[in-house]
C-alpha cells in the first residue's frame, strides 16, 4: 500500500511539473517582444478631439542634442530661449537605427532650459569648466509627432506647444497651425522634417 500511494504521488508531482512547464511555454509564445512592448508603452496619444499631452517619463527617453540659442546673442529675445534638450521614444529610435527612417507615430520632445545669469554680455559666464553658458531652469515644451494621416499638410508631422515658461506646463495641447512650425521645419530641416544635422546620434549631416 504504502508504494502504491508513492506511485501515485509521483505521478501527481510529475503531472504537475508538467502542467506548469507547459503554461510557461504558452505565456512565452503569446506575449509579445520586448521591442512590440516598447512601441506601444510611451509616444504621443491622442483624445478624441486631437489633443495630446505631454509623454510621461520623457527625459529617460533618448537624449540626442541640445542645441542653444542663448538670449545674449539674440539681443535678449531668442525665440526658443535657450538650451534646447532633444528627446526621442525610445522604440522609435530603435526603428530608425534599423532603417535610417523616422517611423509612424516617431514622437520627439524639446524641452527649452534657461541660462544660469551671465557674466558677460554674450550671456557667458566663468565656471569651473571654463567659460560658457550652463543650464539652469526649464522653461518650456514643444513636441513633434509623425502621423501622415493625421497631419498630411504638415508633411507627416505635427507640432505641438505646452507653454514656454517654467513647469508646470500644459495639460494638453492641439496642433499648431501649419504656418507656425511646419513651414520653417520644411524650409530648414534636414531630413524629414528633422534638423537633424544638430544631432550627430541620427548620423544624417
Amino acid at each position: 500500500m504504502f508504494e502504491t500511494t508513492l506511485i501515485r504521488l509521483l505521478h501527481s508531482a510529475t503531472a504537475m511539473v508538467l502542467g506548469l512547464a507547459g503554461l510557461a511555454a504558452v505565456a512565452a509564445f503569446s506575449a509579445p517582444p520586448a521591442s512590440a512592448q516598447m512601441a506601444h508603452s510611451a509616444g504621443a496619444t491622442f483624445n478624441g478631439t486631437g489633443e495630446t499631452s505631454i509623454p510621461e517619463g520623457f527625459r529617460e527617453w533618448v537624449f540626442i542634442g541640445a542645441p542653444l540659442t542663448p538670449h545674449g546673442l539674440n539681443d535678449g529675445a531668442a525665440g526658443f530661449p535657450e538650451f534646447h534638450h532633444v528627446y526621442i521614444e525610445p522604440a522609435a529610435y530603435e526603428v530608425y537605427k534599423k532603417t535610417g527612417e523616422f517611423s509612424e507615430g516617431t514622437t520627439i520632445v524639446k524641452e527649452l532650459v534657461l541660462l544660469h545669469e551671465g557674466d558677460y554680455e554674450d550671456g557667458s559666464r566663468d565656471e569651473a569648466s571654463g567659460r560658457g553658458y550652463f543650464a539652469k531652469t526649464f522653461a518650456g515644451i514643444d513636441m513633434m509627432v509623425k502621423d501622415s494621416k493625421r497631419f498630411p499638410e504638415g508633411k507627416g508631422w505635427g507640432f505641438f506647444n505646452f507653454g514656454h515658461h517654467e513647469p508646470p506646463y500644459a495639460d494638453k495641447a492641439s496642433a499648431q497651425p501649419v504656418e507656425n512650425c511646419s513651414g520653417c521645419h520644411e524650409a530648414n530641416a534636414t531630413y524629414d522634417m528633422v534638423f537633424t544635422k544638430f544631432y550627430p546620434i541620427l548620423g544624417k549631416q
